[in-house]
């Protein structure tokens, strides 16, 4: 009784401790100015965020500015109706959903920063470099180790390594670097697709609890189609020759390989507080987080090395867990309007939702996935577990159609030397769509049950 009146006292003073009753009155406003002048703000600021390459405007800057304005034109338009605390509890919910994914991806991000400056990457890019492999072993090779590495490490970083391996080897090949740049980038991608840790539309799916962690497996054969298509057609296109010998050296840093054995610790309990625990799996990341960080303290204490586990949380990629901030809070902005509910009937109820979840594929090749999926997951349409299952195989592996259209093919425009451009992953958008179809037609075939 005494725990029931101090709840109630401390609903009144602070309002984070009231509960939500989820029956708060909302306002259509998909026809009023508000309405507009927010979709009008979000195009413009994601037209920023798709020319930053040439630009350099961070991404994260327009979108949490819209974000910003987007709320407050929100709460001004509840206020004048009387409605204020309906839209603190909307914005309450997305900061919830912003604050796990958050947690999650920085434990996960400060993993991958402890392992490059370890030189756990570098060693396996030497490694790979003196193999003396051919041109066309070498395209196999890192088309296959991204596929494998990106369900457990982001796509982005295992796109920069094995590229690094490319550029290394067949530097000098402009054909040959064009044609394995974008076959990492189809591997990378797919790769992620069928694992909660390989990319982040599968971390929020899994985080959402629409698939359990084991379902996400049985795209994996959807996902080695998607790959291996477009990858046999382009095996011809590379010359059978071997590149001139390569000898590098790099040597693994003390207590490389007691963080790699930790962060898969970190995964399984984090994998094991959402299945048998029912709590966030960013809780698990958190405790994984704290392994990272007691062994820092005995990698510095016994070899005197200059290993600090804040430097490398300070060194996580902020412009993008900002990003996420601004996308999360102007999709759920616009969803609290009622524009998600209405896209949702426009594409589900009209097209259908096999061809509303190729299309959503389709559109992460010229919008990045995340708002897409985060999209399709705040319309939350009524849907059978295999289509939840193909939305986020294409979602995942959409991107693939474009350079532009994951942060795998950004990255190795940029690190390619103009070796690789837009252009030149166009050439083969005919192809990786083919592998796109051929793995929509391997997932309703084994997985239309």
């Amino acid at each position: 009784m005494k725990l029931t009146k101090i709840l109630a006292v401390l609903s009144l003073l602070f309002p984070v401790f009231a509960l939500a009753s989820g029956t708060e009155e909302r306002l259509d406003l998909t026809s009023h100015w508000v309405g507009y002048t927010a979709l009008v703000l979000f195009v413009i600021a994601y037209i920023f965020v798709m020319v930053e390459e040439f630009t350099h405007f961070r991404k994260s800057k327009p979108v949490i500015f819209v974000a910003g304005i987007i709320w407050a034109m929100i709460a001004w338009v509840y206020a004048s109706e009387g409605l204020p605390h309906s839209t603190e509890v909307a914005l309450r919910h997305n900061l919830l959903e912003y604050s796990e994914l958050l947690l999650f991806l920085l434990v996960a991000m400060t993993y991958i920063e402890a392992m490059k400056e370890r030189q756990v990457f570098e060693a396996l890019k030497v490694w790979l470099v003196n193999k003396g492999l051919s041109f066309r072993q070498l395209f196999w090779l890192t088309g296959f180790l991204a596929f494998f590495i990106s369900p457990i490490a982001d796509n982005l970083t295992t796109a920069l390594i094995m590229g690094a391996v490319v550029m290394a080897v067949g530097g000098s090949n402009v054909r040959f670097v064009s044609i394995a740049f974008v076959n990492i980038v189809v591997a990378a991608n797919a790769g992620g697709a069928f694992s909660p840790f390989g990319d982040i539309t599968t971390l929020m799916v899994w985080q959402k609890g629409v698939i359990e962690f084991s379902e996400f497996f049985s795209l994996f054969v959807p996902s080695l189609i998607n790959f291996v298509v477009p990858a046999a057609i382009m095996h011809f296109a590379i010359k059978n020759e071997s590149p001139e010998a390569v000898q590098e050296t790099a040597a693994m840093k003390r207590g490389g390989i007691v963080i790699v054995i930790l962060f898969f610790l970190t995964i399984a309990t984090a994998v094991s507080f959402h299945n048998f625990l029912h709590l966030p799996p960013a809780m698990g990341m958190m405790l994984g987080l704290s392994y990272l960080m007691i062994a820092s303290f005995f990698i510095r204490k016994g070899i005197y090395d200059d290993f600090d586990i804040f430097r490398k949380i300070a060194r996580a990629e902020w412009d993008t867990l900002l990003f996420f901030f601004g996308v999360i809070l102007s999709v759920g902005g616009l969803g609290f309007m009622g524009y998600l509910a209405f896209t949702s009937e426009l594409m589900y109820a009209t097209l259908g939702a096999t061809n509303a979840n190729i299309l959503v594929g389709i559109l992460s090749a010229v919008v990045d996935n995340i708002p897409v999926m985060f999209a399709v997951l705040s319309m939350n349409p009524e849907m059978s577990q295999g289509q939840w299952l193909l939305v986020t195989l294409t979602a995942g592996v959409g991107g693939s159609l474009l350079s532009v259209g994951s942060a795998a093919g950004v990255a190795l425009m940029g690190q390619s030397k103009g070796f690789y451009t837009f252009v030149s992953h166009l050439k083969w958008t005919p192809v990786i769509a083919l592998g796109y179809a051929a793995s929509i037609y391997a997932h309703i075939l084994i997985n239309g049950v």
